[in-house]
């Protein structure tokens, strides 16, 4: 059964005022509306704040910034550019680039190639190994290859 965090809240309070300890409410609400709807360590979050005479059910508010502003001002860079680096995205709205990276992510966009921090935000693709460099005793070998051809031919 889904109940609202705002009505456990209440129902915590009631048994508060009531002189129950923490863990009674959370095995009695729990008993009503099924394992897990609150944990013991919830309810004596809740009961020590009530203790400090913070008799609010609401949430208290976070700092940070909207994660929302974050991600639509990503968004808009990366359509008008999208050949933004993540670095130079993060610098523009003062951000780490893992932020950047992880919203980026999250959208869909993925790296095209991975070259210094250029991380061109297309479709995926895959690039062809690079082909190694022959290594020196191969390539003598071919030169006096050719210089026996040229010497008996």
């Amino acid at each position: 059964m889904e109940v609202k965090k705002e009505k456990i809240r209440y129902i915590l309070q009631y048994h508060y005022d009531q002189g129950d300890k923490a863990q009674q409410a959370a095995k009695k609400i729990c008993d009503v509306y099924g394992p897990n709807t609150v944990s013991n360590a919830t309810a004596k979050r809740w009961f020590r704040r009530f203790r400090s005479g913070n008799m609010d059910i609401e949430d208290e508010t976070r700092s940070g910034r909207p994660i929302v502003e974050n991600v639509d001002k990503i968004m808009e860079i990366v359509e008008s550019d999208r050949n933004a680096s993540t670095y130079s995205i993060a610098q523009e709205l003062n951000i780490s680039q893992k932020t950047v990276w992880n919203h980026l992510h999250k959208a869909g966009l993925k790296k095209d190639l991975d070259v210094g921090d250029k991380t061109n935000m297309s479709t995926k693709r895959k690039l062809p190994p690079a082909k190694k460099p022959a290594n020196k005793r191969s390539k003598k070998k071919e030169e006096s290859d050719v210089d026996s051809d040229l010497t008996t031919g």
